[in-house]
């Protein structure tokens, strides 16, 4: 009799998805049961189908380990095996990346004995060891999945999350000669930590689960009227589309109809409406009327450039302006703002995860050599754990509550000497002049080693006791910070 084949009858199968031809064997041991059931319901869905058992028809088995693996599934079975054995860790990069990584990378070796063979990389992590970070994997590196996992999966319960484990994914030895100034391109990843050094493991980063974006014509509709909104202005509606974007994205089917999301949270009557508009004609009325109006349009552009506001792209625009080239003979334009207009281009391109992984060790490093014992963690959406970054928010401290005095100045020179930071756009030190709770700030443009691209990058250096409300603030997401200002308010009342 041929093996059963689990299927789930209420979600659609994509035939040509990115699992299509696989046939998977999931070994149970080790992994919650509701993040068994989503990566099922994922399998299914992007083409593959689940067996029962492991038969001739199996091609691929997932286990969280080699010791898993062995609970479940005997050495002379695997010795006749002809598929792969992969970590799960394969499964969940290949989700969050949208296509299938190479499974080299991830494979679950066990010896002929039977012993699973010693290796640090498959065994599971205590789930409350500290991480300092949280989108994309760096395939030359540790890395490391986090309780926070079950937090971007919607259905997933607060208990799952509470004790969901940690466990790394296979690495490959990394090389890192040289001092952290060194940033010849010639080094083939000059940033990549040296795995024999002992502090590495402190900065590892976790990557929680993050399933792709099933509905990205919802959600890239949304994110113009953001942009839009913004640009115009008007907060409270652009805040709107935002917090349903953040909701629509993490869910774990495509959405066919309105009713499927009339319960959610943050999507209300109106945004239902233009769910059912987008899903029925593939787009929107509302936004191709923005696109159209010529005062619309060119406001948002403006308003995309760094340092201008709403206020000033409205002025520019009834100045006569149009485009982006009309703003460069324009004489009010602040320094900070023509650097903006300069570096358009470069600052809106995204910043993949593992390139700001590895700056954050660069910049941990040079911390460091300047001030033993400095706090230095790399914030925003990096640490909300997203595949890719718009610029690097870093926020730093020192335990000893006076050390970071000073610290700015001495970082930034040091940066700059190395070829790292390269445009300056704001640059206060409110620590010396004894101001602003102490909060010394550095707003400019980075450059990746060996690249002339330019990428935002915020340095901000907190007094240590109120270091935990920068934190907070410079993870974000805006939708945190909103209620965390408000609660902060009626608390003061």
């Amino acid at each position: 009799m041929a093996p059963k084949t689990t299927k789930n009858k209420s979600t659609p199968q994509d035939p040509d998805g990115i699992f299509a031809g696989m046939a998977v064997f999931l070994v149970q041991h080790g992994v919650q049961p509701r993040r068994l059931q989503i990566w099922k319901q994922k399998l299914v869905q992007m083409g593959a189908a689940i067996e029962e058992r492991l038969s001739k028809r199996v091609t691929h088995v997932f286990a969280i380990n080699s010791e898993a693996l062995l609970k479940q599934v005997t050495t002379e079975r695997l010795e006749r095996f002809k598929g792969r054995a992969l970590l799960y860790q394969w499964l969940e990069d290949s989700l969050r990346l949208g296509e299938k990584v190479s499974e080299d990378l991830y494979n679950i070796k066990v010896d002929r004995e039977g012993d699973n063979i010693p290796d640090k990389s498959l065994v599971p992590k205590e789930a409350n060891k500290n991480t300092t970070s949280d989108e994309e994997p760096s395939h030359s590196k540790k890395i490391r999945s986090s309780p926070e996992d079950s937090k971007n999966i919607n259905a997933e319960s607060k208990e799952d999350a509470k004790s969901s484990a940690l466990y790394d994914a296979p690495s490959t030895p990394g090389s890192s000669e040289g001092s952290p100034s060194t940033l010849s391109p010639a080094n083939t990843s000059p940033l990549t930590p040296d795995p024999s050094n002992k502090d590495v493991d402190t900065m590892q980063t976790s990557l929680p689960y993050s399933p792709p974006d099933l509905n990205r014509n919802i959600t890239e509709i949304f994110g113009k009227l953001v942009n839009i909104y913004r640009a115009l202005g008007e907060d409270r509606r652009s805040f709107s589309y935002y917090k349903a974007i953040a909701v629509i994205e993490k869910l774990s089917f495509k959405i066919d109809s309105a009713d499927q999301v009339k319960d959610l949270p943050s999507i209300g009557k109106s945004l239902q409406d233009h769910i059912q508009e987008i899903v029925t004609t593939g787009k929107l009325s509302k936004l191709e009327h923005f696109e159209k109006d010529e005062k619309v349009r060119t406001i948002t552009l403006f308003g995309e450039v760094w340092g201008i506001g709403p206020a000033t792209a409205l002025k520019l625009y009834e100045k006569g302006h149009r485009t982006l080239d009309d703003l460069k003979n324009e004489n009010s334009l602040t320094n900070s703002q023509r650097i903006g207009l300069k570096y358009f281009d470069d600052i809106k391109q995204r910043i993949p995860r593992h390139e700001v992984q590895e700056m954050d060790l660069l910049l941990q490093k040079v911390g460091e050599d300047i001030l033993h014992g400095v706090n230095i963690v790399c914030g925003g959406s990096f640490r909300r754990g997203r595949t890719s970054c718009g610029d690097l928010d870093i926020i730093i401290t020192h335990p000893d509550g006076r050390s970071h005095r000073g610290f700015l100045s001495k970082y930034v020179e040091r940066l700059k000497d190395m070829k790292f930071l390269r445009e300056d756009l704001i640059f206060t030190t409110h620590s010396e002049e004894g101001t602003d709770s102490g909060v010394d700030t550095y707003f400019g443009l980075c450059t990746y080693p060996g690249r002339e691209l330019r990428h935002r990058i915020d340095l901000k250096v907190y007094p240590r006791d109120i270091y935990a409300f920068g934190l907070i603030s410079w993870t974000g997401n805006d939708v945190l910070n909103r209620r965390a200002v408000s609660s902060y308010s009626w608390f003061r009342r």
